[in-house]
């Protein structure tokens, strides 16, 4: 597997190529400016005593407090957190937004652990990182495998080991404990805005034919607000592999066939293939939903789509995009296409700050003028730089992080 880190790093400079904004702040952005690792001691139900490792990378705060989801997973490791820190950084200059970029995680499969242990594991995080961590030091939210009761437990934590009360330190809770409406579907929904923005400039049929790798969260969200929008799935998968059906899947059978058999394999009127497969389906519009390094260039010249929507983060890496460059297939890159998470755990945090509660209505409303305004500057950028959107996107970050970091 290629080191997250060393792809983002290639994506930094490749656009320090295309545009000069000088060595010393291209240098800066090379580092984080903490990499923190923890032991989480935890006791488990049999009354043993089980270490984990935790991480914080805070990357940069230029432009506001570290902000940034947390990752339970068994292959969590520092140098992924780092790549998803300095993503995350560019995803708020992208969107405008006035926070900064951090990431987190724990190695751990959450499946391993029962409720109470899992429970100890997360306010063992909080606490060991209870320093670093406040509404205008750095703020966390959910990532791959944490949900919005494990929030909970951190915001509580973090409450009564010191005292404060807005919630504002911790987005993506419960909707009764200072959570955002809208912010299951936000990450989707900012995709589908992203998608909205970019069709004329893609060159897009008015209905598409979409595929879809990844059916958590943001991908199965993502099936649903394509098909409501009259767009054909023909294509899902998950990790182990995935189905197909040229004539477009009925996603709201699928999701209910999934809760009830646990998977979607077997799916009537589908057939299963493999997730090589699914890259390679002749499509519209290809969305990696899923994690980093799946379109590589081992595979990237078997894609057959005429664009590529990243919901994933970094799920293409530098040589792919060399690719697919030349084959002309563009890509929505991930810091924009992704984006609606963040977004919307911005919104959350000034809605706690302000003691205020916005309607779905109003959230996505944001949501949309702040995506669309981005994607239209993004497209600027681009064509004055003759360049990738991926591209047009980094210079349009980079540009708002220097202005506030004042380095040559």
């Amino acid at each position: 597997m290629q080191n997250p880190f060393q792809n983002a790093m290639a994506q930094l400079d490749k656009v320090a190529k295309i545009k000069n904004f000088g060595n010393g702040f291209i240098a800066r952005l090379k580092t984080p400016d903490r990499n923190i690792k923890i032991e989480i001691p935890v006791k488990m139900d049999n009354g043993s005593v089980k270490t984990f490792e935790g991480y914080r990378v805070q990357y940069n705060n230029a432009l506001g407090p570290y902000k940034g989801g947390i990752r339970y997973h068994p292959d969590t490791e520092i140098n992924e957190v780092k790549a998803l820190a300095f993503w995350m950084v560019l995803k708020c200059a992208v969107t405008g937004i006035p926070m900064g970029g951090s990431k987190g995680g724990i190695t751990v499969d959450p499946k391993e652990l029962s409720k109470g242990e899992l429970e100890r594991l997360s306010r063992g995080w909080v606490r060991g990182l209870s320093d670093i961590l406040g509404s205008y030091k750095d703020v966390p939210a959910p990532d791959v495998n944490t949900t919005p009761e494990i929030m909970d437990w951190m915001a509580d934590e973090f409450e009564k080991i010191t005292g404060e009360k807005t919630r504002a330190v911790i987005t993506g809770k419960p909707l009764d404990k200072g959570g955002s409406e809208g912010r299951n579907t936000s990450t989707a929904q900012g995709a589908f805005y992203a998608f909205e923005a970019f069709k004329k400039e893609l060159n897009l049929p008015e209905k598409c034919k979409v595929a879809i790798q990844g059916f958590g969260n943001a991908g199965s969200y993502a099936a649903i607000i394509w098909r409501k929008a009259g767009h054909k799935v023909i294509a899902v998968s998950e990790s182990k592999g995935g189905i197909y059906n040229p004539n477009g899947l009925n996603i709201p059978k699928l999701v209910e066939y999934k809760k009830k058999t646990g998977n979607i394999f077997g799916f009537p009127e589908s057939k299963n293939i493999a997730n090589s497969e699914l890259l390679a389906t002749k499509c519209d519009v290809l969305i990696p939903a899923a994690f980093e390094n799946q379109i590589t260039a081992e595979n990237a010249g078997n894609v057959q789509t005429r664009a590529i929507l990243e919901i994933a983060n970094g799920p293409t890496t530098p040589e792919a995009d060399e690719i697919l460059l030349k084959r002309k297939i563009p890509v929505v890159p991930d810091i924009l296409a992704n984006s609606g998470g963040v977004i919307v755990s911005y919104f959350e945090w000034e809605q706690n700050l302000k003691n205020e509660h916005w309607s779905e209505k109003e959230v996505f409303k944001k949501l949309e003028k702040i995506i669309k305004n981005n994607a239209e500057e993004i497209m600027k950028k681009a064509h004055e730089s003759k360049t990738s959107l991926r591209m047009g996107a980094f210079i349009l970050a980079l540009e708002r992080i220097k202005a506030k970091m004042l380095i040559s």
